[in-house]
């Protein structure tokens, strides 16, 4: 079922009018394309906006009632306020039926969890396209292409001219251009934990090394040092003042006791 858009001529031209515009509610749009002039057209702000929030709305050929009469049209840019949730300007472009279109279609990733990336070899998925061009006739444009993830391993990627596209729909690419639209990968953080562990690794190994050293390059403990290579002890003196007294005292005491006798 197509989705369809309400819209009014616009009579007002310049920011003025446009600013008065949005005060009302209301948001400034253009029609163009096709064999007819293009028309500056309003739409209530708010229906218009909750549409935008659906995917279909971007890549569908909608239903636009200008003042009862109804054309084929595709949403070609929205501008919305830098801060604000609030809807600045649309264009919408006419489309016919017998012509083939150029638009920007989004990609749905699927079967990620299957992947051997993921099962079996603990990697991440990083999705670096969300759509791509095409170009088909109104009739054959899909809402959407699927991206089937359950073959890729790690360090193996996917790019935009693997996908199976549906009947009718040619990818808009120029030259030998095939960009990536998926890619499998070890996280960092992982990376990062196996450096760290090699690291530690490294430095136990050292010490290991340096523990299991020849015994002859050890350095010797002083008690292990033979006798005769030590230093003569101090107390030697010690030991000779005692025995000069001892001699000595003895003498005087013999001479003492002769003098007395």
């Amino acid at each position: 079922m197509a989705i369809e858009v309400v819209a009014q001529a616009r009579k007002g031209q310049g920011r003025g009018a446009s600013r008065r515009l949005r005060h009302s509610g209301k948001v400034p749009g253009i029609l163009y394309g096709g064999k007819k002039p293009a028309v500056s057209i309003e739409l209530d702000h708010n229906p218009l906006y909750h549409q935008l929030r659906n995917e279909k709305f971007h890549a569908s050929v909608l239903t636009l009632a200008l003042d009862g009469a109804k054309e084929q049209v595709l949403l070609r840019a929205v501008n919305m306020h830098p801060f604000k949730l609030q809807v600045q300007h649309v264009d919408f472009q006419r489309v016919s039926a017998d012509e083939k279109i150029h638009i920007k279609v989004p990609l749905h990733f699927v079967n990620a969890e299957k992947s051997p990336a993921i099962k079996e070899q603990g990697g991440l998925i990083t999705h670096v396209l969300s759509e791509i061009d095409v170009r088909c006739l109104p009739a054959d444009l899909p809402e959407f292409i699927e991206v089937d993830l359950s073959e890729i391993a790690i360090g193996h990627s996917i790019h935009v001219r693997e996908l199976p596209l549906p009947k009718g729909v040619e990818l808009a690419l120029g030259g030998n251009e095939n960009p990536t639209v998926a890619s499998a990968q070890i996280p960092k953080a992982a990376i990062a934990e196996e450096e760290e562990a090699a690291a530690a690794a490294a430095a136990a190994g050292v010490g290991i090394e340096g523990a299991l050293a020849p015994a002859a390059e050890a350095v010797p403990a002083a008690a292990d040092v033979p006798t005769v290579k030590q230093k003569a002890p101090d107390a030697a003196p010690a030991v000779e003042e005692k025995g000069g007294k001892g001699g000595k005292g003895e003498k005087a005491d013999k001479g003492d006791r002769g003098d007395k006798k």
